[in-house]
C-alpha cells in the first residue's frame, strides 16, 4: 500500500526491553505490543490499521542496536495535543527532559527533546 509519508517504520535501540517499555508507556500514555521476531526482542507502537502515518518499535538485539543521544532523531505526536503534558512525564518515569517546550514558528508549532531510559534521544512535536 502506498502512502505519501517518506516514513514507512522506525525503530529505537533498547538495553532493557522492560524498562525501555515501562518509560515509553508512561511518558507516551500508550500501550506497546511485545514481539519476538527473528531474533530481536520488539515492542511495536500503536499505529492506525488503516495505514496512515507511521509507527516503529522498540528493539532490544545488542549485536545490531545501540542507543545513542547523538544519532536519528524521531519525532513523536503526543495524543494529548500538548506535548508538555508528555514531557511532563518524562523525569518521573526515568529519563531527563533535553529542552523544555520551545516555539519553533507559529505555522509549525512546538518540539521539545527528551533521552529516554535507554539513552536515546527522542523528539516531541505538537500544535498548541
Amino acid at each position: 500500500m502506498a502512502t505519501n509519508n517518506v516514513v514507512g517504520w522506525f525503530e529505537i535501540p533498547v538495553i532493557e526491553m522492560e524498562r525501555a517499555m515501562k518509560f515509553y508507556e508512561t511518558v507516551l500514555d500508550i500501550k506497546l505490543e511485545r514481539n519476538q521476531l527473528d531474533g530481536f526482542d520488539m515492542a511495536w507502537f500503536p499505529w492506525d490499521e488503516k495505514g496512515l502515518g507511521c509507527s516503529g518499535s522498540l528493539v532490544c538485539n545488542p549485536g545490531f542496536y545501540k542507543p545513542s543521544s547523538d544519532g536519528t532523531l524521531v519525532y513523536f505526536t503526543p495524543r494529548s495535543g500538548d506535548l508538555e503534558i508528555e514531557l511532563s512525564r518524562v523525569e518521573a518515569a526515568g529519563g531527563k527532559v533535553l529542552m523544555p517546550k520551545k516555539l519553533i514558528a507559529e505555522e509549525i508549532g512546538f518540539m521539545g527533546l527528551f533521552l529516554d531510559t535507554e539513552g536515546n534521544r527522542v523528539a516531541i512535536h505538537s500544535r498548541k
